[in-house]
């Protein structure tokens, strides 16, 4: 393995795996990352508020949902991996599901925001399995299609830039436009979005249809390159998902920073209703401004990242912005804490500003990783099984996702937080508090000490690919 060391001359092998896209094409695959999150995002941010003050839950019971939807993910993520390998449609091995699993996902996710069955356990089960389920058939494939557009890694960094900075832009219409438009439906005099369960129904519905429209966008704009050859995939089984898991180090290594990034990200988004409802007692405005926060920095700094790359490397660009992400939540907290601070929420809004820049740098950049592991297991092992390590990442992703709906849960379950109160007691506070700024800080350390120890840099990469399409044209 020691000979990918010695980089080649990108010029010494013209081979047509190394693909340059049309920025049309670029912004045509970011569509997808654009359309799942105004779907996604509503959830993570939303769904966990709408379920114990408009829908009628426990927050502890919704929390053992979002548990056990994620048990359910683990045996229902490898099977769609591993069924998007050894299959390939007429319409696209991987871009056709971005139609056959958007319609559904579309459908679920209008669902959960109907409050026809008001408390139904049942309801609120069938409606989010279904969800998560078709997000899979999205995100899974969504995911390998980018490793099958190019292996030329220049190109990849942008295709993530260009995905990540739709996706905040999908970010920045929840978090800003879903308080705003639930009002309009909603014109009442209540600031908390507590009241009109019609409101959330429509506003999905209309973000849902939105999110499908793009789908079929990214789907026109896409062509899979880079997959392997038919012969290759029918021994693709599930069990080599875990096999790839096992052998594959930095695969390993992204899969747990997926979990941890992820859990600080979702963590703090579904506890920003809570914070600005209940600690800060804002409007829905305020809310819009403080969850449209958590985007905005990305078209500041998406734009910026292969550069920043060039100059500090990829580890030096993940410390940097979860170092900033910590400093953000530690000003956050001291000035909760004092109450002649957080009567100013311009303080409020720099410091969701400094965390929010440090998160969607750290959460958007890794994604660019996932081709890089792809890549190291066809070099170690000769199969090139995107779908299979889409799944794998998924659900660590989708995991720490989850943590969003169980932590927030449990933590306010634990504080007795009451949503039937306009206010809460200080130990509720507190606790919402901790989901806001305490518990995501934890985890980010633990991520640092993650990602320090993923080992294929830029040079390393790009000699396997190489190496690879050597093997490829000398077959």
């Amino acid at each position: 393995m020691d000979a990918v060391n010695t980089v080649m001359p990108k010029g010494a092998m013209a081979s047509n795996g190394f693909y340059k896209l049309s920025w049309l094409q670029r912004i045509g695959f970011g569509s997808g990352d654009l359309a799942q999150n105004l779907i996604y995002q509503t959830i993570s941010m939303y769904l966990l508020f709408f379920y114990t003050n408009v829908y009628g839950l426990e927050p502890s019971v919704a929390a053992i949902m979002f548990l056990i939807v994620r048990i359910i993910d683990v045996i229902w993520d490898p099977l769609v991996g591993t069924f998007v390998d050894k299959h390939d449609p007429k319409l696209g091995k991987y871009r056709s599901y971005l139609v056959l699993g958007g319609i559904p996902l579309t459908g679920f996710a209008i669902l959960c925001f109907w409050n026809g069955f008001s408390g139904s356990l049942l309801y609120a089960y069938v409606t989010y399995v279904g969800l998560s389920m078709c997000y899979t058939l999205v995100n899974v494939p969504y995911g390998a299609l980018n490793a099958s557009l190019s292996r030329d890694t220049d190109e990849i960094t942008i295709l993530t830039s260009v995905r990540m900075f739709m996706a905040n832009v999908g970010g920045l219409a929840v978090g800003m436009g879903i308080p705003i438009i639930v009002k309009l439906f909603d014109p009442s005099e209540t600031s908390d979005l507590s009241s009109n369960d019609g409101a959330w129904f429509a506003t999905m519905t209309i973000y849902g249809l939105v999110g499908l429209a793009l789908l079929v966008f990214c789907f026109s704009q896409t062509r899979e390159r880079v997959v392997m050859d038919k012969k290759d995939t029918e021994n693709v089984k599930v069990s080599d998902l875990w096999l790839e898991f096992v052998r594959n180090k930095p695969l390993r290594i992204l899969a747990f920073f997926f979990i941890t990034a992820f859990a600080v990200m979702s963590i703090s988004n579904s506890a920003g209703a809570y914070y600005i409802n209940y600690n800060l007692h804002g409007s829905a405005g305020q809310l819009s401004i403080f969850m449209g926060l958590s985007s905005i920095p990305a078209f500041i700094f998406m734009p910026m990242i292969p550069y920043i790359k060039r100059k500090v490397g990829k580890k030096g660009m993940f410390y940097i912005f979860l170092v900033t992400a910590i400093i953000g939540m530690g000003m956050m907290y001291a000035i909760s804490m004092i109450d002649a601070l957080k009567q100013h929420m311009w303080l409020v809004y720099v410091a969701q500003f400094v965390k929010s820049t440090g998160i969607i740098v750290a959460t958007g950049y890794m994604w660019a990783l996932v081709p890089e592991v792809i890549s190291f297991g066809e070099y170690t092992h000769g199969k090139r099984i995107s779908g299979i390590v889409n799944a794998l990442t998924g659900i660590f992703y989708k995991a720490g996702m989850a943590l969003g709906g169980v932590v927030p849960g449990l933590v306010l379950g634990f504080v007795d937080f009451d949503a039937l109160a306009s206010s809460q007691t200080p130990f509720a506070e507190q606790g919402i508090l901790w989901l806001i700024a305490v518990i995501p800080a934890v985890l980010l350390l633990l991520a640092m000490f993650i990602i320090s120890r993923y080992e294929l840099d830029d040079d390393r990469i790009d000699a396997i690919n190489r190496e690879i399409e050597l093997r490829h044209k000398n077959k």
